[in-house]
């Protein structure tokens, strides 16, 4: 199986963590440095948000995906502000991470991966891959990996919100972002790779159940 990129490589999402990053570590600083003043904080990270924006679209950056992660501080900052607690900033994060958790494992159940849908897109496939026994496999089990990830998170966070533990959610959620997006990046394609069949011609080249059936054949 001849496969040179790793799920690294066709995701990226290195500039992405900036938005998830940058802006809750400078809203605790931010909310420390002005005597635990949430307003402060909230635009300490708004401000942070724009600038990271910013870089993103001069890099090149998909203007979409750019906006949400703006939209994303802006709303968390909104809750904050609203409910008067400064641990509603990381309230967005709990949630998505939920969400996704059940999202994820949502799409196992009915066959349609979602690591296998997004690799699928990126690689401009379609649902080709949906055709190959071995890859639906293998994307399923990949895409366990990215459920723990999200559940990973959850027992973090969950225990820090409740606790008021504002300093320690933000350290966490720089702890938890592009490490942890890392090292399920890598896990989940050590999984693919053992998951597939010797001779697999690898992601690029999904082949199709009746394909598959002939080369086990010979």
């Amino acid at each position: 199986m001849a496969q040179p990129e790793s799920l690294a490589d066709l995701l990226g999402g290195r500039r992405a963590a900036l938005d998830a990053t940058v802006p809750p570590m400078v809203f605790v600083a931010g909310w420390l440095a002005g005597g635990r003043s949430i307003w402060v904080g909230a635009g300490a990270a708004i401000a942070a948000a724009v600038i990271v924006s910013g870089w993103r679209l001069r890099q090149g950056d998909r203007p979409r995906a750019v906006l949400v992660g703006l939209l994303g501080v802006c709303v968390a900052a909104l809750i904050a502000l609203r409910t008067g607690r400064a641990e509603d900033f990381f309230l967005v994060q709990i949630v998505t991470n939920a969400a996704s958790a059940l999202a994820w494992a949502v799409s196992i159940v009915i066959r349609w991966p979602l690591l296998g849908v997004i690799v699928g897109a990126v690689l401009g496939q379609k649902t080709r891959w949906r055709r190959d026994p071995a890859l639906l496999r293998a994307y399923s089990r990949g895409s366990w990996v990215w459920v723990a990830q999200y559940l990973v998170r959850l027992a973090v966070f969950v225990p820090l919100w409740a606790a008021h533990a504002v300093v320690a959610l933000g350290v966490a959620r720089g702890v938890l972002t592009w490490p942890l997006v890392a090292a399920c990046l890598a896990a989940s394609w050590w999984v693919i790779r053992r998951s597939l069949p010797d001779g697999h011609p690898g992601l690029r080249h999904p082949r199709s159940g009746v394909d598959a059936h002939a080369d086990g054949l010979g």
